[in-house]
């Protein structure tokens, strides 16, 4: 940083030079990496930048339908026939609207997208979805902590919520309804999915239709709650006007650029990204509206900025 400062017209390989030279001793790091620490400090110069860009993943706290929807897994229990359930639960926060308890036998990832697309199909999108860090909604391994379904949620223009690990008060009113659904719905437990969906779709006609909530001033989910005007229409194309090229991520996980490889992350396999060059040999990747981090063409590493979908503890949450 004090040689950027010293020389500000300077790039990134032009300072990793010098470094190598005042330091030979010493590795010398990939000119993304001197690039990316030069951006985290304000020391590069940014032209247009897209509007709309996020702010991070506070907690919010909206009044009015479809501002927020809260999904979960409650805990998994046995069938009588000695096989677990999984039920995939969905809710609006404002009405407390139970969108979908599914009676689901694994939480992988395909099982959930089904659901969601009907519910969307259904009910229309929200404006963003709030989930603990758990997969299928967050992935450990993914690039910023996203999974594939967090990933088409922001391709339809949905924002995602992540509550604090270790604190579900903070998606209280929907764990408020995992208990009422564990106590009326699963003691004793369905003799097999078939009864216990059955069991799950009457709980959720109940909870919806005939059942008084206080914070609701005793009226019932259904008498406040109105399906979103965003319609499911499938994905939208995506279009990078300030970029150089559009490429399409490979089903491994990596951006194909010249004949280079470089890994961005298998969360984003088939999505379009757009790459632009920023200096000699360094290339901003970017997803939508959101910039992942610079990638070197010579070293074929991509260096991530600091995460735009905020960390994956939240301190700035107001709850």
């Amino acid at each position: 940083m004090r040689t950027k400062q010293d020389k500000p017209n300077w790039g990134a390989p032009k300072i990793r030079e010098r470094l190598a030279r005042l330091y030979p001793d010493v590795h010398t790091p990939a000119i993304s990496t001197v690039h990316a620490v030069l951006d985290r400090n304000g020391l590069v110069k940014h032209g247009r930048r897209r509007r709309n860009r996020a702010e991070g993943t506070a907690l919010s706290n909206p009044g009015l339908p479809n501002d927020l929807w809260c999904a979960d897994y409650k805990g998994e229990f046995m069938l009588a026939d000695k096989r677990y359930c999984y039920p995939l639960t969905i809710t609006d926060f404002a009405s407390r609207y139970l969108l979908a308890c599914e009676a689901l036998h694994t939480t992988k990832e395909v099982y959930a997208f089904t659901v969601f697309e009907r519910v969307f199909k259904e009910f229309g999108l929200p404006k963003a979805i709030r989930t603990d860090n758990g997969v299928p909604f967050a992935s450990p391994n993914g690039l910023f902590n996203l999974s594939r379904l967090a990933v088409w949620w922001l391709r339809l223009g949905i924002d995602i919520e992540r509550i604090k690990p270790g604190h579900p008060q903070q998606n209280g009113r929907h764990e408020r309804m995992h208990l009422t659904l564990k106590l009326e719905t699963t003691k004793p437990a369905g003799d097999n999915f078939l009864q216990q969906q059955a069991r799950f779709d009457d709980f959720v006609e109940e909870f919806n239709t005939e059942r008084p909530h206080q914070a609701l001033n005793m009226a019932c989910p259904a008498e406040c709650y109105d399906a979103s005007p965003r319609v499911y229409r499938g994905l939208p194309d995506l279009d990078y006007p300030f970029h150089d090229q559009t490429v399409t991520v490979t089903t491994c996980g990596r951006i194909c650029y010249k004949r280079k490889k470089i890994n961005l992350s298998l969360v984003f396999a088939g999505q379009a990204v757009g790459i632009k060059q920023v200096e000699d040999h360094i290339w901003l990747t970017s997803f939508m509206d959101y910039d992942l981090g610079y990638f070197d063409d010579e070293t074929c590493r991509l260096e991530p900025l600091p995460n735009p979908f905020g960390p994956k503890v939240l301190p700035m949450s107001q709850e």
